[in-house]
């Protein structure tokens, strides 16, 4: 009977320390933040490609025009 009580008393006490313990907060916030960042530069290049992909098609083919060259 005795044991029963010093394991109950012990989980009590091992769950109380779990409950208190934040140290994975953090890395939950900073994965958060990271997802966040992430979602805003997908939504920007999405947003953008295509006026980037035209921008540097048009400065290669004036590239090429003032080289002289048709690569």
């Amino acid at each position: 009977m005795l044991q029963l009580i010093t394991a109950s008393s012990l989980m009590v006490q091992r769950l109380r320390q779990l409950k208190a313990d934040t140290s994975g907060v953090t890395a939950i916030e900073y994965g958060l933040i990271a997802g966040a960042i992430a979602v805003a530069i997908i939504t920007t290049v999405v947003a953008l490609g295509g006026d980037i992909n035209n921008m540097f098609a048009a400065v290669g083919s004036a590239l090429n025009s003032a080289s002289g060259g048709t690569n």
